[in-house]
């Protein structure tokens, strides 16, 4: 009887046991491809974003440049900054790390994965002053993008606690997906007072480390979007040989044939789905809104904080906002430029000084595609800047980080002086 029962479940068992081990090993279980790296440098998809594998390998090539930011990346058209690179072949591709609900918490956990391919290198950075609202990031929308994976990894990485890590993990506090594991959570509130993790939690730590490092070696491949067919018909828009003028032309070409059915310059799309049938209603809509006054700031700091950790040098993108569109919705012209001295405040005064600042952008036509977004004269005005900060040499920065910027004073400072 015995012999039988092993005969029908001995298999089943031995494979529990051989998935178990394979599953908590310390080795990888599969090899990415270069196929697949220059997928899920145009894919903006969920599991490459929360992941690390992908990411990881990727980044180890020079040619592949981390680009920070959200939903500007997934507005594709002919001067998108993968589209120049790929059409001029230049020495660099975006890896554009960024989707819509993107924000610097989620920059911030996620660069946990890729510590070490951030270390001396450059990389790009779009700052949206929307991030910039008084409640902060959104919790679904971060939820969305976090793995546990980042959580572990932060958490085992933690040599010394400083006011960076007692920031973050109360941040992940505040989030719900930062309670979902009870260890991690316990861990994390440790941390938030300023006290090491315990032996316990981290033994526990390196084997959920383990497990989930395995389970996105795994399955992270399995759903990554294919836009390299959008790039490549893009591309042939592009005249053969660069040049600043000609390009121009074409973008205020296209600005005026996708731009014809409303009066804020808006593409025709993005207006007929999501603003015709209710246009009257967003009239001073955002009059009372600012983007002064948010812990987004603090997230931010969290961000820079990292980047000079791992001695990354960034050209920071600060986008404009349409402004046919603000002053349609009440949006302060005054709160904008608030905004902007704040932001440039908190980057120069800590030695990040590669700014192209665009802010004063948004009544030029054609350089939005929509209310927020860059668009065909936008993407080649930030092109100006993007393109001789990766091809060129640069000058090493000297950071010098200031742990005011996580404080609630300055969350809620209104001025500046620059």
């Amino acid at each position: 009887m015995a012999k039988k029962l092993f005969l029908i479940f001995g298999p089943v068992v031995f494979a529990a046991l051989l998935l178990f081990a394979l599953l908590f090993s310390p080795f990888k279980l599969n090899h990415i491809t270069a196929k697949t790296e220059n997928k899920a440098a145009l894919a903006l998809s969920p599991n490459v974003l929360k992941g690390q594998v992908i990411k990881e390998s990727t980044l180890s090539h020079e040619k592949f440049v981390p680009f920070f930011g959200s939903s500007e990346f997934s507005r594709f058209d002919f001067s998108h900054p993968s589209v120049l690179a790929t059409k001029y072949n230049r020495s660099y591709t975006p890896f554009l790390l960024g989707a819509p609900g993107t924000q610097s918490l989620t920059h911030y956990f996620q660069m946990q994965l890729i510590t070490s391919q951030m270390k001396n290198r450059k990389a790009v950075f779009v700052i949206s002053p929307q991030w910039f609202v008084k409640k902060g990031a959104r919790k679904d929308a971060f939820g969305f993008y976090y793995s546990p994976l980042q959580s572990t990894t932060w958490l085992l990485d933690r040599k010394q606690n400083n006011a960076t890590d007692r920031y973050a993990a109360q941040r992940l506090l505040d989030m719900p997906s930062g309670n979902a594991n009870h260890t991690i959570m316990m861990a994390l509130r440790r941390v938030a007072r300023g006290q090491k993790i315990t032996h316990q939690q981290r033994t526990y730590l390196i084997y959920e480390q383990r497990l989930l490092q395995h389970e996105d070696q795994l399955f992270s491949a399995l759903k990554i979007k294919n836009n390299q067919r959008k790039i490549d018909r893009l591309t042939k828009q592009l005249p053969e040989h660069y040049q600043l003028h000609e390009l121009n032309q074409l973008a205020v070409k296209q600005g005026e044939k996708h731009t014809t059915n409303n009066r804020f310059g808006i593409d025709n799309r993005f207006y007929a789905r999501r603003l015709r049938s209710k246009e009257k209603k967003f009239k001073n809509f955002e009059q009372n809104w600012t983007y002064t006054q948010s812990p987004e700031f603090s997230d931010f700091e969290l961000v820079l904080d990292q980047f000079a950790a791992s001695d990354t040098n960034v050209e920071f993108i600060i986008p404009p906002v349409n402004e046919k569109w603000s002053k349609y919705t009440g949006l302060s012209t005054k709160m904008l430029k608030q905004f902007d001295q704040k932001i440039r405040y908190q980057l120069t005064s800590q030695g990040f000084t590669n700014i192209c600042d665009l802010s004063d952008k948004g009544d030029v036509p054609y350089f939005m595609q929509d209310t927020i977004h860059l668009g065909w004269r936008g993407w080649l005005a930030a092109d100006q800047a993007i393109d001789p900060f990766l091809t060129q040499k640069q000058t090493t920065p000297t950071y010098h980080m200031n742990n005011k910027f996580y404080s609630k004073e300055w969350q809620n400072q209104l001025k500046v002086k620059n």
